[in-house]
């Protein structure tokens, strides 16, 4: 069974597959998510498109954790953001703000936006360093407002110098604060990677 569900998701991957015969981690990540949960683990939630996987906390510092799903792929977060990625078609390789992030109290974006810079190293998958960008600037504004359900929606907007315009959203507890939910850019000619935070709810 695990066999016909792999050769499945690697059959949708089509053209999605990585240049140089590199595999679909992300489909490969789906196929075998199912087998690699286990009680006790900490674990949240990946989509990216028709993409889903389970991935567990491998690493822990604070507020930044390490994620892994099968295949290959690696989360990094702080927070609710995404910091860095492994193992797909782009990698984001590091992230530097300048000053605090306005996202660690999401309520307080109800009252006021806020403005945010950072900066962001990309990689392709197979880090050849013609395909590196360093230093990539991201000038954001983040907006928030409460949702019908009781969430607050905090819309992040970023103009990046010779990209396409970044949308990034998080939805957070009215009452604690926490981002539960995200969607959120990594990498150019990706679509945005969502993480649900507690999968179990």
């Amino acid at each position: 069974m695990r066999v016909i569900l792999l050769m499945a998701l690697l059959g949708l991957a089509g053209c999605d597959t990585l240049t140089g015969g590199e595999p679909d981690r992300l489909a490969i990540a789906a196929a075998e998510s199912a087998e690699a949960e286990g009680e006790g683990v900490e674990v949240i939630r990946l989509s990216l498109g028709r993409r889903q996987a389970s991935a567990t906390l491998i690493q822990q510092q604070g507020s930044r954790r390490m994620w892994r799903a099968p295949g290959g792929v690696v989360v990094a977060t702080d927070g609710p953001r995404v910091v860095g990625t492994a193992g797909l078609p782009q990698m984001v390789m590091g992230t530097r703000f300048d000053g605090t992030d306005p996202l660690s109290d999401p309520r307080a974006l109800l009252a006021r936006s806020a403005e945010a810079r950072r900066l962001v190293d990309i990689s392709g998958a197979s880090r050849d360093p013609a395909g590196m960008r360093f230093g990539l600037s991201f000038d954001c504004r983040l907006r928030a407002a409460e949702t019908e359900d009781g969430y607050i929606l905090v819309e992040e907007r970023c103009r990046v110098p010779g990209l396409s315009p970044v949308l990034n959203r998080f939805w957070a507890d009215r009452e604690t604060g926490v981002v539960g939910y995200a969607e959120q850019w990594i990498g150019p000619g990706l679509g945005p990677l969502a993480l649900d935070f507690d999968p179990s709810g």
